[in-house]
């Protein structure tokens, strides 16, 4: 059973607002989307097979429960709602009722049935024929009332106050099959008063609530300036009528109406002002022309300096950025950018953010972070209750960062702030713009949780409600627990605390920091920031390159700080659990740096270079197109047959060309090219090298040699031979002739001539 009640639970739940209050006439506030009358809590219908495998036949739509929380005043339990058949089968006599379990009697069996639907079988009434035939694709419409109390098996019996389990129930039976239960719902429902029973009094020590209200966002801004561009148009669906920013920013204009309004305080990104600023003046879409949202941005903006005039303001960290990430990434100055939201807030809303106050991701942090935290100056924290594990009680706690430095640190609790978020493995993509729910029952689980702490526990406790950052829940369940919340402080169940007075007193005691296994496993990873380190590192030197040409010049800051924001949405608290969100904002930082870095570039010539000597100089060309002056170093590549001398760091003017000539010394002829590129001094890239045809007919000193050389061998070859030859003259000059063929020889040996006769 607990296995089907698990399965079911996890299942999504698609929740639809309760009707919203008309707007004040007024005209200086948003006005509210008329909303559909009821809620949706949406099952996705199963029933259980064996073996594990899980079937779909009908879906059950429960569009209203009433009442959330039971009171004096209400003597029985409504649901109503429709099934629709989504299966492949007819399915006959159907019939539902309302079950319940056991009270949960301590925060541990809460805890449990939050994770875990408890079993509800204790009190199961009869059940009540719906619908006596389901065509396939069909839908009917049901309702069922159940008294709170009463004699046999007609109610739920409930004689006590208390927190219960109550399981919605539908039987029936599929064409070719067996009766068997086809969907369930299963979410807790406080009891605060039987009746003509026993009611829950106010305790002597209510709790002390703090509400959170976080407007957060995924990043969108590719670029700002004069026009700026969002990746996409998603962000002014959020901000128009009925879309989820909108609604928040409703709910808290609420918030702040009635006994509650002094315990809230706004917690806002700024890296969200700053967009929605940015599409107030006219915006585009990449790739897709003229933004729609200007008008509702404009709206938005305006109305969020009205309610947050005076009030209390926190400043998330800029682009919600993963503290921890940056820090194990060695990213001090990158986290510390990250921490100065403050300075935004107050430009963009005129108002002052709670100063040195952080509110890192997920309410978690490591012992490094928090020293790095605090070397850039935060005293105080926000953190989860699972940050300070194992330390008891419930007020603000003292951190030791070491060096005599202690920070305050604010605990959330755990149970509701959990509830809202639902199961981890449940939790919904970032950057929801519309109101949906697919988290089982979360609000009424949290309404649960809260009437358990302040009407059950009663001992003075803390109890800081945080709901998720990217908080997606319809209008009707965020005003439903609003509603409630403040019933519970008007009913003095709970008395209102701020978080500034919240932080101004003495902590308790000093606690250890722990950092979940499952938070560091959704951490950016560890891949993504390494790339981000190394942008961050060349967008800084190359920053180090530049300086102004006069006090009325541009700035470098005002071209390099726009880079340093993108790198810091790349690891946005956004894209935990999502490398491929954090990849795709890192695409656009670098994209970025990579045509800031496009500006400086070399010339490239029309024609070859013609060099008339050995020593000719090579003429380069090379330009600034940014608004700053930059210093640069031209590299010429190693080149066969030429040798370059280095020349000195240039510094180019703003908008600004040079041409130089790069001294080289020519090796030998022809033609051949030669490779130029620029660096900043300390070797970052700028723009794309240069090809110059370099053609030369003048002999270097080494040919020149060579010439001189061979020719004097040659010389000396020459003379040798000319010397050998007349020395074998002199020699043949000087020896006797030979004597004369077939004469004679004398005694001696000597030719004896031959005496002539006449005839």
């Amino acid at each position: 059973m607990k296995r089907l009640l698990s399965a079911l639970a996890a299942a999504g739940l698609l929740l639809v607002g309760t009707p919203a209050s008309a707007a004040p006439a007024d005209g200086g506030r948003i006005p509210v989307k008329p909303a559909p009358a009821t809620q949706v809590w949406a099952t996705r219908p199963a029933s259980y097979q064996p073996g594990g495998t899980v079937q779909q036949r009908l879906r059950l739509d429960i569009e209203n429960l009433s009442p959330r929380v039971v009171t004096a005043g209400a003597d029985s339990v409504t649901i109503s709602g429709k099934v629709v058949n989504v299966g492949d089968r007819d399915i006959f006599d159907l019939e539902l009722r309302l079950e319940r379990g056991d009270p949960l009697t301590g925060e541990e069996d809460v805890r449990h049935a939050l994770r875990e639907p408890a079993g509800a079988e204790s009190v199961q009434p009869w059940f009540t024929p719906i619908a006596g035939e389901l065509r396939r694709g069909e839908s009917k419409p049901f309702s069922l009332t159940v008294p709170v109390n009463g004699p046999g098996n007609t109610s739920l019996r409930i004689d006590q106050p208390g927190v219960y389990p109550i399981l919605a129930n539908i039987n029936g039976r599929p064409d070719y099959g067996d009766r068997a239960r086809l969907a369930a719902l299963s979410t807790l429902l406080p009891v605060l008063a039987v009746p003509g029973g026993a009611t829950l009094g106010a305790p002597p020590n209510p709790a002390k609530i703090t509400l959170l209200w976080p407007l957060a966002d995924r990043p969108r801004m590719v670029s700002g300036g004069l026009e700026p561009v969002l990746t996409d148009d998603d962000l002014a669906t959020s901000l128009a009528l009925g879309g989820r920013l909108h609604s928040l920013l409703k709910a808290y204009e609420s918030a702040l109406d009635g006994p509650l309004g002094s315990a809230v305080c706004l917690a806002v990104d700024p890296d969200l002002l700053r967009t929605v600023q940015a599409m107030s003046r006219g915006y585009q879409v990449r790739d897709q022309g003229a933004g729609k949202g200007r008008n509702d941005a404009e709206l938005w903006l305006a109305q969020v300096k009205l309610l947050a005039g005076g009030r209390c303001v926190v400043a998330l960290p800029d682009a919600d950025a993963d503290l921890v990430a940056l820090s194990r990434a060695k990213l001090a100055d990158l986290s510390a950018l990250a921490n100065k939201g403050a300075d935004t807030v107050r430009e963009v809303l005129q108002v002052q953010a709670l100063p040195g106050l952080a509110w890192p991701e997920d309410g978690v942090i490591d012992q490094q972070t928090l020293s790095d935290l605090v070397a850039q100056g935060i005293t105080s924290l926000v953190v989860d209750q699972s940050a300070v594990a194992g330390t008891p009680g419930t007020g603000p706690v003292r951190l030791d960062a070491g060096a005599g430095k202690p920070v305050t640190a604010v605990r959330v609790d755990g149970m509701v702030s959990d509830a809202l978020r639902g199961p981890v493995v449940a939790r919904p993509v970032a950057g929801i713009t519309t109101p949906s729910e697919t988290l089982p029952v979360s609000v009424q689980n949290a309404l649960a949780a809260l009437a358990f702490r302040t009407g059950f526990q009663g001992d003075g406790r803390n109890v800081v409600i945080s709901p998720p950052r990217r908080w997606n829940a319809p209008t009707g369940e965020v005003n439903t627990f609003l509603q409630i919340t403040k019933s519970l402080v008007a009913g003095g169940f709970a008395t209102p605390l701020g978080l500034d007075a919240l932080l101004g007193a003495p902590p308790e005691r000093t606690a250890a920091l722990s950092y979940p296994v499952e938070a560091g496993a959704q951490e950016v990873p560890p891949a993504v920031t390494a790339d981000v380190a190394a942008s961050w590192h060349e967008l800084q030197r190359l920053h180090g390159a530049m300086n102004q040409q006069d006090a009325e010049s541009t700035k470098p800051g005002a071209l390099v700080d726009p880079l340093r924001q993108g790198l810091l949405r790349s690891v946005s608290g956004a894209w935990r659990g999502n490398e491929a969100g954090a990849r795709a904002a890192l695409a656009i930082a670098d994209d970025q740096l990579g045509a800031l870095r496009g500006r400086v570039t070399v010339s490239e010539p029309n024609s070859p270079i013609l060099l008339a000597s050995a020593d000719s100089p090579i003429p380069v060309t090379i330009r600034n197109r940014l608004d700053v002056r930059i210093t640069v170093r031209i590299v010429v590549e190693d080149t066969p047959g030429i040798i370059a001398q280095q020349l000195p760091d240039q510094v180019l003017p703003a908008r600004g060309d040079r041409q130089l000539t790069v001294p080289v010394e020519v090796l030998r002829s022809g033609r051949f090219p030669v490779h130029i590129r620029l660096t900043t001094p300390d070797g970052v890239e700028l723009g794309e090298r240069a090809r110059l045809e370099v053609s030369s007919s003048a002999y270097g000193t080494i040919t020149i040699v060579i010439t001189v050389l061979a020719g004097a061998l040659l010389v000396l070859l020459s003379a040798r031979r000319i010397f050998r030859r007349a020395r074998a003259s002199r020699s043949a000059a000087a020896a006797p002739p030979a004597p004369a063929r077939g004469a004679p020889a004398d005694a001696g040996g000597a030719v004896t001539p031959e005496k002539s006769s006449t005839s």
